[in-house]
């Protein structure tokens, strides 16, 4: 891991990445999670707003004051755990490695090191995760209460 993360770093020519929540696109994620997810189809905007603030975000954006093409936050205590949520990268940017970047700088992000455990779920992205060291969790100690979006959300 590296031993010193810059709040804005470049990727290549074409992109940076910033942990600058006030960076954030709230429209641009919103409409990603509400129309195009499967984990948070739905979520109305005040909910996402509260979980942005509540959160470590990571944005990656075209170079210079560019949007916002790729984001990832983690819910953390910035000391002992945290639960890696809503990444994705938007369709035209696909294809680039910008997921594996993502994941790479929340696994090397200062406020990030020295957790017991840094956890995710997904159901289709292991290849992306894997690489950087994410294994299946350990089976019949974890409990969770899960509500699907569609039953959370619905109008």
């Amino acid at each position: 891991m590296k031993a010193y993360w810059s709040p804005v770093q470049a990727c290549g020519t074409d992109y940076e990445i910033s942990d600058d929540t006030g960076r954030v696109d709230l429209d641009v994620v919103h409409e990603f999670l509400a129309e195009h997810s499967y984990w948070a189809k739905g979520i109305p905007r005040d909910v996402l707003r509260r979980a942005v603030a509540g959160s470590l975000n990571l944005g990656i954006y075209t170079r210079g004051d560019g949007p916002l093409v790729a984001y990832a936050r983690v819910v953390t205590d910035r000391a002992t755990f945290g639960w890696v949520s809503d990444l994705f990268v938007v369709p035209e940017h696909r294809g680039r490695g910008l997921g594996r970047w993502l994941v790479r700088a929340i696994r090397e992000h200062p406020d990030l090191q020295g957790l017991r455990r840094l956890m995710l779920a997904t159901a289709d992205a292991h290849a992306l995760y894997e690489p950087e060291g994410f294994r299946p969790a350990q089976q019949g100690i974890f409990l969770e209460i899960a509500v699907p979006p569609e039953l959370l959300y619905a109008g």
